[in-house]
């Protein structure tokens, strides 16, 4: 009788010395591993299935993704359809019923914020368009404040035992964020007005938040790589009044943004567009620090 007491006082002892297991996350992209990283506090192991010089649209279902998606406590992905040529089959395979959708550890930024660019129709010979809206909504750091919130909300439901940790966190970042986009803000003025080509129409969500417009994109239709005739006929219509500079994506192809560049004699630049994506841009907060010193540089 000694014996199994003191196996048991032992058990509870060690269970009590035991550090509690780490909620696994699943991020589809860098930026919700960035915030998870910041509302985490210290109870969050993420992994993230991208980086920055992968495109989103185009992700092969891998078994090692898959084993990440089983183990997962919470999935973390952009949604408004980004992922729709990989996810799905992603948790599918995955058989994790904690991450399936309307379960609590599945989670869409994109569902969070109002969408732009919604379709009022829908016809694939319009390209490849999101029904859903546009979903690159990590450009816009105002919508990054409000997946936040609902994102530190869903780690508390998941893991209430550490709700006031992720609520000292939440309120860490918000005061943090707060401040840094004052200052965004602040750099913003300068960039109003001002007019550029990109590859895709990745951001945005980006040239709404900073009042730039799009003067073309090097991409006929979404999802349609450039083409000659296209890109022959941007020419023609941007030579009387170029734009001040043709961004892409660290993903996308230089030659067409580089081919454009040196007939109209304006820059070509590398926006990060995500976590990860330029030297510097490795949270959240550089992801805009960079963007703007970048575009800045294109505004002298």
């Amino acid at each position: 009788m000694k014996a199994i007491l003191s196996a048991m006082i032992l058990a509870a002892a060690f269970a009590a010395a035991s550090p509690a297991r780490a909620l696994e996350a699943f991020a589809c992209e860098p930026d919700w591993a960035s915030l998870l990283e910041e509302l985490g506090a210290g109870h969050v192991e993420t992994y993230t299935a991208i980086n920055a010089h992968q495109d989103p649209h185009y992700i092969q279902a891998r078994p090692s993704l898959i084993a990440h998606v089983r183990n997962a406590d919470l999935l973390v992905c952009s949604g408004a359809q980004l992922e729709i040529g990989w996810l799905p089959l992603l948790l599918r395979r995955s058989t994790n019923s904690k991450v399936q959708p309307g379960q609590p550890g599945y989670f869409l930024a994109a569902d969070q914020v109002r969408k732009i660019e919604v379709p009022s129709q829908i016809d694939r010979a319009q390209g490849d368009i999101h029904p859903e809206g546009n979903p690159h909504v990590q450009l816009d750091p105002r919508n990054i404040k409000f997946i936040a919130r609902a994102l530190s909300q869903r780690l508390k439901q998941i893991d209430a035992a550490n709700a006031a940790d992720y609520d000292s966190a939440l309120s860490d970042f918000q005061k943090r964020w707060d401040e840094a986009s004052e200052k965004w803000e602040q750099r913003a003025r300068t960039l109003r007005g001002l007019r550029v080509v990109a590859h895709h129409v990745s951001f945005s969500y980006l040239l709404r938040w900073l009042h730039m417009d799009y003067a073309g994109t090097l991409e006929p239709k979404p999802g349609v790589p450039p083409t000659s005739s296209h890109l022959s006929e941007l020419l023609s219509d941007l030579k009387a009044n170029p734009p001040a500079a043709i961004i892409r994506a660290p993903y996308q192809d230089p030659k067409p943004s580089e081919w454009l560049s040196e007939r109209l004699g304006v820059p070509a630049i590398v926006l990060p567009y995500t976590v990860g994506g330029a030297e510097g841009a490795d949270d959240l907060f550089g992801l805009y620090d960079v963007t703007l010193d970048r575009l800045e540089e294109v505004a002298k």
